[in-house]
């Protein structure tokens, strides 16, 4: 099965919820990421970025690079002593950056997200990470971020 099917697929069965209107992808993502799976996330926003081709692109990229960041903290969390999973708080910072950039156009709020929110969020991760000179992680699956679409 093709990449594109899977994600069909997938999107499918996420039964995605929040206001009505929303693209099921863009619904999904949402769904992905308050769930703590991010990869998931970035896969389903991808899906649409992909296709999209519209001035939206650039919020989805900033979305899917939010999702991004959180992978490479998530996966520094549960294994903070493999070489290549340690080493990942900088690039998460790195990627929290450039959502910051590519969400920013669209504050106050897009696509019934407080993008505001969504810096704040970006913002906020990425310096702890650099307080503590990429040397401590803030992400904790006790304390999952979310992002909520509300209608407008």
């Amino acid at each position: 099965m093709k990449k594109f099917d899977r994600m069909e697929t997938f999107v499918a069965a996420l039964h995605a919820g929040g206001p009505s209107g929303l693209h099921p992808c863009y619904a999904g993502y949402f769904t992905c990421f308050n769930r703590g799976d991010y990869y998931e996330a970035h896969d389903v926003l991808e899906h649409l970025w992909l296709q999209c081709g519209d001035a939206n692109a650039p919020f989805y990229q900033g979305l899917i690079q939010l999702a991004g960041g959180f992978v490479h903290l998530r996966k520094q969390h549960l294994r903070p002593d493999h070489p290549k999973d340690a080493a990942r708080l900088a690039p998460a910072s790195r990627l929290f950056d450039l959502a910051a950039a590519n969400l920013a156009p669209f504050a106050p709020r897009h696509l019934h997200l407080d993008v505001d929110a969504a810096l704040a969020l970006a913002g906020g991760v990425a310096s702890e990470i650099r307080a503590s000179h990429f040397q401590k992680n803030p992400w904790s699956p006790d304390a999952l971020p979310r992002l909520l679409p509300e209608a407008d």
